[in-house]
Parts: structure tokens; C-alpha cells; sequence
């Protein structure tokens, strides 16, 4: 399939139904940190995205919405899927994006380059989109704060050691900071601001 064929198919069947189903399971992912979440929804975004990360976009963007992309994602039929779908622009800096998306593998060095929001606006800050290999299988992270009954577990494989500092980085700017929602294959996991890190160490 071409580029361009890959751009135009591949959306919702339903595109109201199908985004109020992904709307709910993100709502309630975001109220209960690390717990897995699975998409029952049909889409097929282009290969190069997760089907996961596929349906939480065309649910949450729109015209007004600027989506930022990693570098080899911009290479593929991804911004012409979103752009059809959604309407959403392809964001040139992390700073403009309501969304970003990185792929398996992208390098993470700072959270600190997306928008943050402000203290008046904590809202208006970018909400991270990464995609992983698995999110069973790796190293163990331990998870509490709001909307976690003690200690949440999450094991998923591809995110890098410094991630725990990184986001440990993003909690001492609350109520600034990013939102992380982690992929792979139908499943997602979401990471609101308020939840604290800890790795187990081996």
C-alpha cells in the first residue's frame, strides 16, 4: 500500500462511537494509573504506529490540536493519517504540541521541552505519547499517588533506566508538567503527573 492509500484508510468505522469508547477507557486510565487498558475499538492506523496509539489520537485530536512527531515517524504516512482523520497539524516544535508521539526506541532526554502548562493553566501542556515494544516483561516500577489504592505495578520493556529521574523531574513541577500515556500493540497504560515513580532495584 502507498504512502498516500495508507493516509486515507484505516479510521474509525464509526467515528463518534468509536471516539466516546477511547475517551472512556483513557478517562478511566488516567483516574487509575497503570492499570492496563485495551483497545476493543477497529482502526488501523499505518504500520508504523501501534493500533493502540492509532485510536487514542483520532480520539483526543482535532484542528486545534498540534501534533508533534519523532523523527522517523515524520518519514512515514503517520502525519497524513493524522492529518486526515483528525485535522491535527504537525507541530515543527515540542513546545507547540497538545500531543507528541514517540516511537519504540526514540531517545528521551527531557521532559522539560514540551509545553508545561502554567500554574494558571496547568491544562495547556503537552500530553506524551510513547510506544513501547511490551508492557509486560521489563523492569518493575512501583506507582502511587492518586487514584492508586497503596502501590501499583507496571513492568514494561523499552523505556530507558533514566526514565524514574525523569519523571521524578516532572512531579517537582506540579501543577505544571506532561502527562505520559505508554502503548503497545492494543493496550495502553496511562501516566498522569500526580503519580510518583519508583523502580525496584535488582
Amino acid at each position: 500500500m502507498s504512502v498516500e492509500a495508507e493516509a486515507l484508510t484505516g479510521g474509525f468505522s464509526d467515528a463518534v462511537f468509536d471516539s466516546q469508547r477511547i475517551f472512556k477507557k483513557l478517562m478511566d486510565g488516567m483516574a487509575r494509573p497503570g492499570t492496563q487498558q485495551t483497545i476493543e475499538t477497529t482502526v488501523a492506523p499505518p504500520t508504523a504506529l501501534a493500533r493502540a496509539t492509532g485510536a487514542v489520537l483520532l480520539a483526543l485530536c482535532d484542528h486545534d490540536t498540534p501534533v508533534w512527531l519523532s523523527g522517523t515517524l515524520r518519514k512515514t504516512a503517520v502525519p497524513g493519517w493524522i492529518g486526515f482523520h483528525t485535522g491535527a497539524p504537525v507541530a515543527e516544535e515540542k513546545a507547540a504540541a497538545h500531543f507528541a508521539v514517540l516511537e519504540a526506541g526514540s531517545a528521551i532526554a527531557s521532559f522539560g521541552l514540551f509545553a508545561q502548562g502554567s500554574q494558571e493553566y496547568p491544562d495547556r501542556s503537552t500530553t506524551l505519547i510513547i510506544e513501547l515494544p511490551d508492557l509486560e516483561g521489563g523492569r518493575e516500577l512501583l506507582l502511587s499517588g492518586p487514584g492508586i489504592r497503596g502501590v501499583n505495578t507496571i513492568r514494561p520493556i523499552g523505556l530507558p533506566d533514566i526514565f524514574p529521574l525523569l519523571w521524578a523531574e516532572n512531579n517537582a513541577t506540579f501543577p505544571r508538567g506532561v502527562d505520559v500515556i505508554l502503548t503497545a500493540g492494543d493496550r495502553f497504560v496511562c501516566l498522569p503527573r500526580t503519580t510518583r515513580i519508583k523502580p525496584v532495584e535488582a
